[in-house]
């Protein structure tokens, strides 16, 4: 496993800045259960070398086992200024559409860590004028710290809710899919129908495309 962290915290550093925001989501394309944002805010005059070991293998949640992002969460958390997260359940991403729910949802959490942070940072999206003064890093979770920080506590979050839904509605297998389509997932909806947690305005483009 690569120490990618101080790679990271370097292209954070290199702002200039203070206090670093950087925000992220998980679930964007799953079919069931809620779509989590999270922004971590970072002070880079408290981040000398000892205290950013627990950061040592951050990186994208995509690159990480279980175990090390479960081990990267606890890390942040010692880490960061402040962490904030909002989850976004399937009912408003229907009413109020995936995309347009992903970007409201990542402009609350730079407002929340504004003031005290000087940079923002985005994984990917323009956030639009409401939002305070931010750049878009394409990639942006494998480059920078802070948001590599929140794609971690976006991922781990949203990940325990599917298990707990999965207590709720154990015949959908969200502990082990956490709400994305895989075929044992589409099986299931098709012969039960979704449950209260699935997103029908996906359902229905998902599986009228699957049935052609």
């Amino acid at each position: 496993m690569k120490a990618t962290g101080q790679k990271l915290l370097r292209f954070d550093r290199k702002l200039g800045a203070r206090f670093v925001a950087g925000a992220d989501e998980a679930g964007r394309g799953s079919l069931a259960g809620p779509l989590v944002v999270a922004g971590v805010l970072l002070d880079y005059a408290c981040l000398k070398e000892h205290r950013v070991r627990p950061l040592t293998y951050l990186n994208d949640s995509k690159q990480c086992t279980e175990e090390v992002r479960e081990r990267l969460f606890r890390g942040v958390l010692e880490c960061a200024e402040k962490v904030c997260v909002r989850v976004i359940p399937a009912g408003d991403i229907d009413r109020n559409g995936l995309h347009r729910s992903n970007l409201a949802g990542l402009r609350a959490m730079l407002h929340a860590l504004t003031p005290p942070a000087e940079a923002c940072l985005v994984d990917g999206f323009r956030l639009g004028p409401t939002a305070p003064e931010h750049t878009a890093v394409v990639d942006g979770d494998e480059k920078s710290a802070a948001i590599a920080a929140a794609s971690i506590v976006a991922k781990v979050t949203r990940d325990r809710l599917m298990r707990r839904l999965d207590a709720l509605y154990p015949a959908y297998g969200f502990a082990q899919h956490v709400g994305y389509i895989v075929p044992s997932h589409t099986r299931v909806v098709r012969e039960r129908g979704p449950s209260p947690v699935h997103r029908l305005s996906f359902n229905a483009l998902a599986y009228a495309t699957e049935q052609g």
